[in-house]
């Protein structure tokens, strides 16, 4: 695109995202609006299944460096076939650990940025770099993701890629214009377990799919305490200007992959209602001095969000979070199909034909499963996972998975149209937690694509 070109899409896009940021909620009218997928404007063509040519080194840049993308920083240094050419923060404390990572591992001196939050453009305007990992605050994930794609870069951002409909479109029109990558790095598809549900799902172990749960259940009231610095500074002003779920991607990333949606299936409409929100307005009493900031604010977000979402093929999904009441972590992460189901958290499996026991009791041995129906791409690099850590290996899989497909040519897993489609569930729980829970349509980010595209094929 020309200077002048990108510079008019890049305002007309990332001031319609920021107005609808900065509300804090999606209107009726622009729910109706953007749920509709008109024909692609002139100049744009599909990135379904995108292959660009081989990187014989894939060079790195990294903006944001807090909790996620100082992991991500010691990953990609003791990956083969990687350069790290900048970081980015304007935090100094990490931004200095960042770099210190990099140079103890021998590795060239990267540059750094972090002036201002917009210092990540000087990073962008290298022409050294191949692709942008963005570990920012949400509000910054979309304006970022299309600022990079539209300097020539691929963009690999973390979850949720955009926490609006007019963002997620912002994402799809800008991919598809220059024809980059835009992947939401849903670790939680690269879990042992998810992958291992995938390859039974593959297999046919659990019959015609159904139904799936998925969930972020994480009781995170402490982040509270991040008054001035580190993800509470900023995640906990979300509860005070959205009743949704405001995170949904971790517990349906795995489930839409298993499946199909946007290969074959897609999601339709969601129906979505909310707790009462007590536990923060609680919490701040107990934690805080009465005059302090976080017991003058209003907590909107219900302390448990359900959401059940229709696909086109039928199927149902059902996706909860919940970041506020005391409880165990979970994921659920549940499949159910026709022969059986499988369940997470903890695992378990029960099947009709195939199983070890009978269906109607739980079988608890995962030993016996992982020996027999671990995916391949976990029985190729599970254990270097495991020793590399980050989220008991995920987080390594996924980077060396990324990297891996760049270099030998092939599509990634995790395309645009997921990172819209998996981020539009905040915008449209929100709309239907305010209109009584009645379904909200969800925008067709794949114009018709996933009708014949092929699922997700990673196991073969």
């Amino acid at each position: 695109m020309s200077e002048i070109n990108r510079r008019k899409f890049l305002k007309a896009g990332l001031t319609a995202a920021a107005v609808a940021t900065a509300a804090g909620c999606s209107t009726a009218a622009s729910i109706r609006a953007s749920a509709k997928a008109g024909p692609r404007a002139k100049g744009q063509q599909s990135v379904a299944g995108l292959v660009v040519p081989r990187m014989e080194t894939v060079r790195v840049g990294l903006i944001g460096l807090g909790q996620r993308g100082v992991g991500h920083v010691a990953h990609f240094a003791n990956l083969d076939g990687v350069d790290i050419k900048a970081i980015c923060d304007t935090d100094q404390q990490v931004l200095d650990r960042a770099f210190n990572i990099v140079v103890k591992t021998g590795r060239p001196k990267p540059a750094t940025y972090g002036k201002d939050e917009y210092s990540y453009r000087e990073l962008l305007d290298r022409n050294d770099i191949d692709i942008v990992i963005i570990s920012t605050p949400w509000r910054w994930h979309t304006p970022m993701a299309v600022d990079a794609m539209l300097r020539d870069k691929h963009a690999m951002v973390e979850v949720p890629a955009a926490t609006t409909l007019e963002e997620c479109w912002l994402l799809v029109d800008t991919a598809e214009k220059t024809q980059k990558n835009c992947m939401m790095m849903e670790n939680c598809c690269y879990g042992r377990d998810e992958l291992m549900a995938l390859n039974l799902v593959r297999m046919g172990m659990l019959g015609d799919l159904l139904h799936g749960e998925g969930a972020y259940l994480h009781e995170l009231r402490w982040q509270m305490k991040e008054i001035d610095r580190m993800t509470g500074s900023w995640r906990t002003k979300w509860h005070t200007l959205r009743d949704a779920n405001l995170y949904p991607t971790h517990g349906l990333g795995p489930i839409a992959q298993y499946m199909g949606v946007n290969r074959g299936d897609r999601f339709d409409y969601l129906s979505s209602m909310s707790s009462p929100a007590l536990g923060r307005a609680q919490y701040a009493k107990r934690e805080f001095p009465a005059d302090h900031p976080l017991n003058q604010a209003k907590y909107i977000c219900g302390d448990m969000n359900t959401s059940l979402i229709k696909t086109v093929k039928g199927r149902t999904i059902m996706v909860q979070h919940d970041t506020t009441t005391p409880r165990p972590y979970s994921r659920r992460n549940l499949i159910m199909g026709t022969n059986g189901v499988f369940a997470g958290y903890p695992n378990r499996i029960a099947l009709e034909e195939g199983g070890r026991k009978e269906y109607e009791e739980w079988d608890f041995d995962m030993d016996y499963w992982h020996g027999k129906y671990d995916h391949p791409l976990w029985r190729r690099m599970g254990r270097e996972a495991e020793h590399a850590g980050g989220h008991g290996g995920m987080d390594f899989l996924m980077l060396w998975r990324m990297v891996y497909c760049l270099r030998n040519g092939q599509p990634l897993d995790q395309d645009v149209y997921d990172a819209a489609a998996l981020s539009s569930v905040t915008a449209l729980s929100e709309a239907s937690v305010a209109d009584r829970g009645n379904s909200k349509d969800f925008p067709d980010f794949t114009r018709g694509g996933w009708q014949t595209r092929e699922p997700l094929g990673i196991v073969s």
